[in-house]
């Protein structure tokens, strides 16, 4: 059945309710990047993709960190173009050079240079490092292919960890790898604590290789491509891809991470074509199968999307979750809310369910005109976080659709009085 548009919005907006705490976020950005956080060998212990995130919720007030907050979920999820916008809203609401900095970076990601170079002039007079704003100017440089002229500026530049990431990504790729070591070293011991993470997973690539005394130049190329999709670097990663695909047609996991860095950068149609090779490749590998589902949803082809999610659930994709929320944001797109119900349900169920998981599944249940299945949900929810407003505001939602108003208003009268600044609850509260 069709889905009403005020049921649908409530079920997208859910997507950017879940919030953890900003550093952990941070930290979980570095260390789950989707790919790539197993060697490219086969091991017995399957990828984690995704770090499952915890549902804490956000302390009322500052405007600007709640749209950071969502920025990093939604880069987390590599949602790039949400995560623009929350990074925008961030910084419209005095979120400073934190917000441009995480601006830039997705910037970056999407290859919208017009809007880099506008984000680092206001960077600039917002007062970021001259040492960052280097840094940036190099990575453009980079990624046009501009070597010589990056060359000269990074050899010119004061000593710096910039100066010598800067480098280090030069040397990669030239291919200079003796070279590219010594600067990653001066990055690790260096003062900036972002690039010495990046440094430390760059420098991993070089440590894994090692182990194989008898390793290939593609294999190291791929590592190493590998390790620039983990550190945000896929455009410096893809035309090293493309020479290892091209010597080597048969190298599955080269041909991974080159569709993945295709899907990550926006070349949705490009991407198909790498991992439907990987696919023919292995066709029984799940994060193939995810990757091919997230690409089909990129293209609006969402039944296929659908396919390939179920596909990977089936195959063990972890975790779960991630999986049939993308079910259920494709089942949504074609009007499927039955669809969508059964992942929604599934998810609550689950151990370490989200609020997110509840508020999809309630507005799921109220387009398909069962509200009081909806209103059970909601009650385990408030149960579950009593002292989340989200929670209150889900039940004064559902109350309102079965019309009991007084419910309604005590529940959006609870979340306001756990979070004053929660706007849709007041407005849910004047409109009954």
């Amino acid at each position: 059945m069709p889905i009403p548009s005020r049921v649908i919005a409530p079920v997208v907006l859910a997507a950017f309710c879940v919030v953890g705490l900003l550093s952990f976020l941070w930290w979980q950005l570095q260390q789950s990047t989707f790919i790539l956080q197993r060697p490219l060998f086969e091991q017995t212990e399957q990828t984690q993709f995704f770090a499952e995130l915890p549902d804490t919720p956000f302390a009322p007030g500052d405007e600007s960190i709640l749209h950071l907050r969502q920025g990093d979920l939604l880069m987390l999820r590599g949602e790039w173009a949400e995560a623009e916008q929350e990074y925008e809203a961030s910084f419209s609401a005095g979120g400073g050079l934190p917000a441009l900095r995480k601006l830039i970076q997705t910037q970056l990601q999407r290859r919208d240079i017009r809007g880099v170079r506008s984000t680092l002039r206001t960077m600039e007079q917002e007062g970021a490092r001259t040492e960052d704003i280097f840094l940036l100017e190099t990575i453009l440089k980079l990624r046009a292919g501009e070597l010589v002229e990056a060359k000269e500026m990074l050899e010119s530049a004061e000593d710096s960890p910039q100066k010598h990431y800067g480098l280090a990504l030069l040397h990669i790729m030239q291919g200079n790898h003796e070279e590219a070591h010594t600067e990653l070293t001066h990055t690790e011991n260096g003062w900036d604590p972002i690039l010495r993470s990046y440094a430390r997973v760059l420098q991993d690539a070089y440590d894994e290789f090692d182990l194989f005394p008898d390793g290939s130049s593609i294999h190291l190329t791929t590592l190493l491509s590998r390790a620039l999709a983990q550190v945000q670097e896929c455009e410096l990663a893809l035309p090293l891809l493309v020479q290892v695909t091209s010597l080597q047609d048969d190298y599955r996991d080269a041909w991974i991470v080159q569709g993945y860095c295709e899907l990550t950068t926006e070349r949705p149609e490009q991407a198909l074509a790498s991992l439907e090779h990987a696919y023919s490749l292995d066709p029984q590998k799940p994060e193939i199968q995810y990757f091919l589902a997230r690409t089909y949803s990129a293209l609006y082809e969402y039944q296929n999307a659908i396919t390939f999610f179920e596909y990977a659930l089936t195959n063990g994709f972890q975790p779960q979750s991630e999986v049939r929320r993308l079910i259920a944001k494709s089942a949504l797109e074609i009007g499927n809310a039955g669809l969508a119900l059964e992942q929604y349900e599934a998810m609550t169920e689950q151990e370490g369910a989200t609020m997110e998981s509840f508020e999809g599944f309630a507005s799921a249940a109220v387009a398909l005109g069962r509200p009081e299945e909806a209103l059970k949900k909601a009650m385990e929810a408030v149960s579950t976080w009593p002292d989340d407003p989200r929670s209150h505001e889900l039940l004064g939602t559902v109350a309102a659709e079965l019309d009991r108003t007084d419910e309604a208003r005590e529940a959006f009268e609870k979340a306001l009085e756990l979070n004053p600044h929660r706007t849709s609850a007041e407005e849910k509260l004047n409109a009954l």
